[in-house]
């Protein structure tokens, strides 16, 4: 039988039970993502190593010498099998933390520092040894289902893993929120804004705020092939690590995520200048407070020289300008923003006119409300593109369009391809798109509110007071009617 998506999401969900009531998700979710991610190395490398077994029959030091040359190392030490055979012992938390570190040391080119977040021996989140032994064992006994066998072959498709993973943090996403700003990106979005930036063979893919990396994950799936490169940056190092897994069960091994924080430390440099990229993806932190207005002005990238430096409480511009600057001569980029970027003033205001003065943002799209885990906020997204031809910006208003759910709102297939054919095709579309020209960009003095450039006003239905009138006087007539023939029937039955 193969394994299905719908079977991992069902079996690691119910594991997810093994700590529910003793801590909050956002601790949880590390050993439960971790334990995913090392049952996924054992049953890859267990069927791997049967292969190269049955390929050379037996012989020892050639079947050694073909491991070496696979992905990844796998000691008997770090496999789920030796956990499970572990899980009665008083050191189980013990045992696992030292499988994990031996898996890094072994790979450690591609898996250094991957568990540097998560302590399965930990007192502090876990308990006292008898409370850590009973979840961690439980735990154990929940991942080795007989339903959850994760050979390559056995799997409905190569891409389910990483499916899985990110069905479970968008669940944690859901079921713990998000502070600061930060919101876990929905699937749907993240394949709206793949499309749009139209990522291509040989590109180079960006995401400054990458989170656990479902925006590159699905921009470099837009390629059609394996020939493009993948960076990253992530200041949060828990989730800088589920980032890291989650590109390798997406079979992106060579993918660079850096763990710092964008603006204050960017990472990707080359020749102490930023890096610059083809393509840009991001859904940075809305509206962050304090994300670092004090070290702009002797910034030594000089990434805010040309711009005025944002607000020392909103740093959604200094996101943008950062992203600006990471751009080749003819990059795109495409990014999730909050609204009051469209029309706040001040140095925000300037930062706008700026980038529309020099012809950088080709398009303005409103999303509907709801459609975040955490918040109701309704985004936008802004479409930039170095070295434009077009001369205008088109404003697309697809608030309105979206399937109703129990607890979010949803964009379809049909609403995303009806965005993305407006976009193509740049024409105005009642109650929906506009062309908008830079001058009436300037007449509306940079504001880009779209209501100001979409009209979505639906006329009321003038009432007829008349006929209204006489409906009603007909209905009062009916109803005495009605009473008459009630009152008569309680009569006949003594009532």
């Amino acid at each position: 039988m193969k394994t299905t998506q719908d079977i991992i999401n069902n079996v690691v969900w119910k594991a997810c039970d093994t700590f529910r009531g003793t801590m909050d998700s956002s601790q949880y979710k590390d050993y439960i993502l971790s334990m995913l991610f090392v049952k996924y190395l054992s049953d890859f490398y267990k069927e791997k190593r049967e292969q190269i077994g049955a390929k050379y029959s037996g012989d020892i030091d050639r079947i050694n010498r073909a491991l070496e040359r696979e992905k990844f190392i796998l000691d008997d030490s770090c496999t789920f099998e030796y956990l499970l055979k572990n899980k009665e012992a008083d050191n189980l938390g013990e045992i696992i933390n030292k499988a994990l570190a031996r898996i890094e040391e072994d790979n450690i080119e591609k898996l250094e520092g991957i568990f540097r977040n998560v302590d399965f021996n930990s007192r502090q989140v876990l308990g006292d040894t008898k409370e850590r032994n009973s979840i961690l064992k439980n735990l154990l006994e929940d991942f080795s289902d007989s339903r959850l066998d994760l050979c390559p072959s056995k799997l409905e498709n190569v891409d389910i893993i990483g499916s899985s993973y990110e069905y479970l943090i968008a669940h944690f996403a859901s079921d713990a929120g998000k502070k600061g700003g930060e919101f876990f990106t929905p699937s749907e979005v993240s394949t709206l804004l793949a499309k749009l930036v139209m990522a291509k063979e040989g590109d180079r893919i960006y995401d400054p705020t990458c989170g656990s990396g479902s925006l590159l994950i699905k921009a470099a799936k837009e390629v059609g092939n394996s020939n493009f490169a993948i960076y990253g940056q992530e200041r949060n190092g828990q989730t800088h690590s589920l980032c890291r897994m989650n590109m390798y069960l997406h079979e992106i091994n060579d993918a660079q995520i850096a763990w710092a924080d964008t603006i204050g430390n960017p990472l990707h440099l080359e020749k102490d200048h930023l890096m610059k990229f083809d393509v840009i993806v991001a859904n940075p932190p809305f509206s962050l407070d304090k994300w670092g207005a004090e070290l702009a002005e002797n910034d030594i990238f000089k990434r805010f020289r040309n711009y005025a430096i944002p607000p020392k409480s909103k740093g959604d511009y200094a996101f943008v300008i950062h992203m600006i600057q990471s751009l080749n001569e003819n990059g795109r980029m495409g990014v999730v923003l909050p609204h009051g970027v469209l029309f706040r003033g001040a140095s925000e205001g300037k930062i706008r006119q700026k980038l529309i003065d020099e012809n950088l943002l080709d398009a303005v799209i409103g999303l509907p409300a709801n459609l975040f885990f955490g918040t109701s906020i309704p985004a936008c997204i802004l479409v930039f593109k170095k070295n434009r031809a077009n001369k205008n910006i088109i404003f697309i208003d697809a608030s309105n369009e979206f399937e109703k759910c129990k607890n979010q709102n949803n964009l379809t297939s049909e609403h995303i391809n009806k965005i993305m054919d407006t976009y193509l095709k740049r024409q105005n579309v009642e109650k929906y798109a506009h062309i908008a020209s830079l001058d009436e960009i300037k007449e509306n003095e940079y504001n880009l509110n779209i209501p100001r450039y979409v009209d979505t006003f639906e006329e009321e239905v003038i009432i007829d007071l008349a006929a209204t009138k006489t409906n009603i006087a007909k209905l009062e007539a009916e109803l005495a009617e009605i009473k008459i023939k009630m009152n008569k029937y309680l009569s006949e039955l003594g009532l």
